[in-house]
């Protein structure tokens, strides 16, 4: 494979990330019925920092996966590890979260991270209805004026939402979102207001926790259980956009493009995210060194304006979920909502600082 160097995108001033940021969503305990293979795990970051992809993304709600990166960090002394969490208040404590929880769970971050500032804090408010995410997010600023808290952003919160952190003063670098060729919500409000307002968009779900790939081309839409949760979120995209038929209509023109410049159908697929107005980096989950490395081929790869016709022509024939980004997720009515946990701060064994 050919070396690249990997371009640096600047998400705020005297920081920046790589464009491909190592997700962890995945190494929650109980989310995969795979055994974490965790020197194997150790090994994939290692190398993907060798190439310049030296941030890692994770959350305070990811269990048990806070102190896996706190002690990778332990393991390789000296190595700067950029690592955005997130700050996720239980959805049924949102009327009483105050100043005292803000910082226990922000100092209980700091304590599995083993560091002294967290680099990136993406927060979410479950329930707009409930008031107080001004509030909280003022908090939240607060440790960032004290030190504890490099650099805020959000994850899964709507344009409006967005909108109104900004102007009353929020300092945010960048908000997460789901945002892929067959999942385009922030395309439409929430990028345009991130271009005008310098936020970078951090984006999951490129490559919609794996359907975008050789493997489900041609094959037969899956009728038995899936092994993992992200296959049974993005399943359920793929029903949005139009079902399995017009699902490999697109896996078709993603293989054609990719075989032109010989990648794979992901790098066409994650470059396409990486090519969008406002985007500064795609999060993708690895455990071993195999599927990192293909996904290295992405910084690589340039896609010609013909390739980005031949996409548009397809995409404009799928639909897309509803609403706004993660309205249709954070709506307990809607089916996306079934494979959501919540209150897992709250849940045992999870909300203390030794955990």
């Amino acid at each position: 494979m050919t070396t690249h160097v990997t371009p640096r995108r600047l998400l705020a001033a005297g920081y920046d990330i790589p464009p491909v940021i190592a997700g962890a969503w995945q190494l929650s305990q109980g989310h995969s019925q795979q055994t974490l293979d965790q020197g194997a795990l150790f090994r994939t970051w290692d190398m993907l920092a060798a190439h310049g992809c030296d941030t890692l993304d994770c959350a305070d709600i990811y269990t048990g996966v806070e102190s896996l990166i706190g002690d990778y960090r332990a393991a390789r002394p000296g190595r700067r590890i950029q690592v955005h969490t997130k700050f996720v208040p239980d959805r049924d404590a949102l009327s009483t979260v105050d100043r005292a929880y803000v910082t226990r769970i922000v100092d209980r971050s700091l304590a599995r991270l083993r560091t002294e500032a967290l680099d990136l804090v993406q927060f979410h408010w479950w329930r707009y209805e409930v008031p107080g995410m001004l509030e909280v997010a003022g908090y939240l600023d607060e440790l960032r004026q004290a030190g504890k808290i490099r650099h805020m952003a959000l994850t899964n919160t709507n344009t409006d939402q967005t909108r109104a952190l900004l102007d009353a003063g929020i300092p945010l670098v960048a908000t997460q979102v789901q945002y892929s060729v067959l999942d385009r919500r922030p395309a439409s409000s929430l990028a345009p207001l991130a271009v005008a307002r310098g936020l970078q968009l951090l984006c999951y779900g490129s490559v919609a926790g794996g359907f975008l790939g050789e493997a489900w081309r041609g094959a037969s839409a899956p009728t038995d259980d899936l092994e993992n949760r992200s296959l049974v979120k993005y399943r359920l995209i793929i029903d949005d956009c139009g079902g399995w038929a017009a699902f490999q209509r697109l896996l078709e023109v993603l293989a054609d493009i990719a075989s032109r410049h010989a990648v794979g159908i992901a790098n066409v697929a994650q470059r396409w995210v990486l090519d969008q107005p406002g985007v500064g980096a795609v999060i993708v989950g690895f455990r071993g060194e195999a599927s990192a490395r293909r996904t290295l081929a992405t910084l690589g790869l340039a896609l010609t304006a013909d390739d980005h016709a031949q996409l548009r022509e397809v995409l404009d024939t799928l639909s897309l979920p509803a609403g706004d980004v993660y309205d249709a997720e954070r709506d307990p009515s809607s089916v996306h909502a079934g494979i959501i946990r919540y209150n897992l701060n709250a849940a045992a064994g999870n909300d203390t600082l030794d955990s």
